[in-house]
């Protein structure tokens, strides 16, 4: 961990500011926030504070943890507009929930005869601690993707609408290299992102999944788009 390398990663999520940016706005030199990054010098309490009310983190998120890890994996910080689309959801609780229901989606897609079909994911809640704890169980829904024209008439009634969406987005390179930490990380990278510039999560609206993750390859190497609503 290292509070220089957290600012750093900060200053950099709040589009792109530069150091000459961030010194103007805490009253202080160039030369000493390239000094706060490289944990030459450390801030006095009151500018901490100020840096953490700037940046709408934690003192210990600043101070203690590593903000920045595995950084090098994600790319490509966006909004992006996701247009309206049906999906074909299918949620398990399991001991490997994520396998077992995109095994069982990817099954309708046989069915349907969709030769690359479109399965985004996302953690569906688990009712009972009990089941987490004791039985090692979790939540995973995976979802058949489809756009107006292609709707399979056959599983109509059994799809869900989303309207036409905005969304903060990251993209993880290799992401089954290390899952249990990058994924999570990712979802942490982009809602430090999001707080950081202000940008709010579109939580509680039915109407939208609220976040959902996309995996696919591209010239021989798999990617993940990890995707949050925003307002």
């Amino acid at each position: 961990m290292s509070f220089g390398t957290n600012l750093q990663f900060l200053r950099k999520m709040r589009r792109q500011m530069t150091q000459e940016e961030l010194a103007e706005k805490m009253g202080v030199s160039r030369q000493t926030v390239s000094k706060w990054e490289l944990d030459a010098v450390y801030p006095e309490m009151e500018k901490v504070v100020e840096l953490c009310q700037l940046f709408s983190c934690t003192m210990d998120q600043l101070v203690r943890e590593d903000m920045a890890l595995n950084n090098a994996a994600y790319s490509n910080i966006r909004e992006e507009i996701v247009e309206p689309f049906w999906y074909l959801p299918y949620t398990v609780v399991s001991m490997e929930p994520e396998d077992d229901s995109i095994t069982h989606v990817n099954q309708w897609a046989k069915e349907l005869e969709l030769s690359n079909p479109d399965v985004i994911g996302w953690d569906f809640p688990v009712p009972s601690q009990e089941l987490i704890n004791v039985h090692n169980m979790h939540g995973y829904t995976a979802a058949l993707v489809f756009q107006e024209e292609n709707v399979p008439q056959s599983r109509k009634r059994e799809m869900i609408w989303q309207d036409r969406q905005k969304y903060m987005a990251i993209t993880i390179r290799f992401p089954m290299a290390a899952p249990f930490q990058l994924i999570p990380n990712a979802y942490k990278v982009l809602m430090t992102h999001m707080s950081v510039n202000g940008i709010a999560h579109k939580w509680d609206d039915k109407q939208v999944i609220s976040c959902f993750e996309r995996s696919y390859h591209r010239d021989g190497v798999e990617y993940m788009d990890v995707f949050i609503a925003a307002e």
